[in-house]
């Protein structure tokens, strides 16, 4: 598990589209509609690169040997009166890689990137009652409340999202 710099994003961006592919292909409500493509998912990698160099994004990856099988980021707030908050987003787990605790030690390392950041509250949404909002409760993470239809799945159905907070 590592946090991995801008030029180690780029060299990754086939693996983690990968991860992200896998994650759509499989029915993830994660911001992407089918069809969803390999390429698709190296563009939207592609996209944050900059926010990695810049700082403003934090990127881990879990590996298995040499390969990465899961992802999650933190994004710093970005508004004057919140330097002590960050988001999390796309948690992502290679179907292959699941049910093994790498959600939970990406974002155990998660927490601690924030720490060391300087954050002391997060916040993250989730599809409610699914694996990652199951995960979120066992790590002590605090239910907001659920927003009915919020999203939507990969093949179009709606789906209820959960919000969720964690001081650090």
């Amino acid at each position: 598990m590592r946090r991995l710099g801008s030029d180690e994003a780029q060299a990754a961006v086939g693996e983690l589209a990968e991860v992200l592919f896998d994650c759509v292909d499989g029915g993830a409500s994660v911001s992407f509609m089918a069809p969803f493509t390999r390429a698709d998912a190296a563009g939207w990698f592609e996209g944050v690169l900059p926010e990695i160099a810049g700082g403003t994004r934090v990127l881990l990856a879990a590996y298995d040997g040499e390969a990465i099988v899961g992802t999650v980021q933190l994004v710093h707030a970005w508004p004057p009166n919140q330097p002590h908050r960050a988001d999390v987003t796309k948690l992502l787990v290679h179907r292959s890689a699941r049910g093994r605790g790498v959600g939970r030690l990406l974002m155990e390392r998660l927490e601690d990137e924030a720490r060391a950041d300087g954050k002391t509250l997060l916040v993250l949404d989730t599809v409610s009652e699914s694996d990652a909002y199951r995960l979120y409760t066992r790590l002590g993470w605090v239910e907001v409340g659920e927003i009915p239809d919020f999203a939507l799945y990969p093949d179009g159905r709606v789906c209820p999202t959960t919000v969720f907070y964690k001081r650090v």
